[in-house]
């Protein structure tokens, strides 16, 4: 069973054992936030339109500040960073704890908090993702990051779930407040860190951490082409295969689900996920993989065959419910255990050939790629479905995915042939944790 279920020999390292448990109830924390927020604000306006702000205000923040945050990650010490962010984050959510306590209903007073939260974790997230090939041995960073990919996913499912059933019960100030009580978990294994001063090698980019630090990033990112892949066949992935705009339309019009929701509303919305946290359980295997270039690929094509697979089993349902909502569910949990595969072959491949002093801004990057792939991607299949249809802008999609990414392997050859044992050339394979 070892050589099956999740690798979990990144936790025999102290620091990465306390971050990792740390997230348990941190990330089921935020997750009632994240719920809590556009339901606080569609309870004060009763207006969807005023929903739909956030995703304005978080978006902004997220890109501006994930760039900016992933230079001064390469800049300044990271314990601090993560400190000060940390911080951060648990003083927005007592805000948003006041705000709800006191009866506030001004819309732009959350929206306020939500984007400066947003702000925050922007610059938390690749900073907290930079530090792992200071902690971990190069060969554990899959298994590190399959480890923080479910442990994402499994608080993405449970996270909802819990905070569904509180808010009637407890309202909305005590579960901000519970998010910003979990936030100390995360504060106590941050502080338990050794320091962690930015790392200077000759001819690397060195800039101040402002404007100039950010294009010396990309300028290095475009220099280096497997990197540069690695956020391309992402693009791809996302773009052109995230159907997750759809699923409203699938479900009630394809499967004859309820407007408004409904089961086959929720198992659409769950199955990716779920799939994700099933692929995390059983990836043993990861750390065992070198060919991690090739090895990405494949999980790609697998998301798009899969995501095709889902859009092609709902076509003949002419809404019915059954059997059909269960196929596209197995197949959109495939797609997600593949997605979820592929993140950590990604990200293990960011942290251990790119240099060590331009590893927070390649991880900033990383960030506004994640968040911004499938925001272009609900606007894109949301005109797609206006043309051919859901379910068919789901099939196209999913297809179109395998031909992007095999012509993009094909035009750089080097990516695919990627192995983590012999990393590219003048790479630094970062510092080793001594246990």
């Amino acid at each position: 069973m070892r050589s099956v279920v999740a690798d979990t020999r990144p936790l025999q390292h102290g620091d990465f054992r306390r971050l990792w448990t740390a997230n348990i109830v941190t990330v089921i924390g935020a997750q009632l936030t994240i719920v809590s927020v556009p339901a606080q604000i569609y309870a004060d306006t009763g207006s969807s339109a005023y929903v739909g702000l956030t995703g304005i205000f978080g978006l902004v923040p997220l890109v501006v500040f994930g760039l900016w945050g992933g230079a001064l990650a390469d800049h300044l010490d990271k314990r601090r960073l993560l400190t000060i962010t940390t911080v951060g984050l648990i003083v927005t959510t007592l805000g948003f704890w006041l705000q709800a306590a006191l009866g506030s209903t001004n819309v732009w007073l959350l929206l306020g908090l939500f984007a400066v939260q947003q702000a925050f974790f922007a610059v938390n997230q690749p900073t907290r993702t930079a530090v792992l090939p200071s902690i971990l041995p190069m060969d554990l960073l899959p298994a590190a990051n399959a480890l923080n990919m479910t442990l994402f996913m499994a608080g993405a499912i449970a996270g909802p779930l819990v905070a569904g059933a509180l808010i009637p019960l407890v309202g909305f100030s005590w579960l901000y407040l519970a998010d910003a009580i979990c936030l100390l978990a995360t504060l106590y294994a941050v502080r338990r860190l050794p320091p962690l001063p930015a790392e200077r090698h000759p001819g690397s980019p060195s800039s101040a951490p402002g404007l100039r630090s950010v294009i010396d990033g990309i300028r290095y990112l475009g220099g280096h082409p497997v990197l540069m892949m690695s956020f391309v066949v992402d693009l791809i992935a996302m773009v052109a295969g995230m159907p997750r705009a759809l699923f409203p339309e699938i479900a009630h019009v394809d499967l004859g689900g309820e407007a408004g929701g409904g089961l086959a509303f929720a198992v659409l919305f769950a199955a990716i996920p779920a799939g994700a946290v099933l692929g995390g359980v059983f990836s043993g295997w990861v750390s065992r993989v070198t060919l991690h270039g090739r090895a990405v690929v494949l999980c790609i094509v697998a998301w798009g065959v899969a995501v095709a697979l889902a859009g092609a089993a709902v076509l003949p349902a002419g809404g019915r419910l059954h059997p059909w909502i269960w196929l596209a569910a197995v197949a959109l949990a495939v797609a997600g255990a593949a997605d979820m595969v592929s993140a950590a072959f990604r990200q293990a491949m960011l942290q251990s050939s790119a240099s060590p002093e331009v590893r927070g801004r390649l991880q900033g990057i990383f960030i506004v790629v994640v968040a911004g792939g499938p925001r272009i991607a609900d606007v894109v299949h949301g005109y797609a479905a206006g043309l051919v249809g859901a379910a068919w802008a789901t099939l196209l999609g999913g297809v179109l995915v395998v031909v992007l990414v095999l012509v993009a392997s094909a035009l750089v050859p080097s990516f695919a042939r990627y192995r983590a044992d012999l990393p590219p050339a003048g790479a630094s394979t970062g510092r080793r944790s001594p246990g």
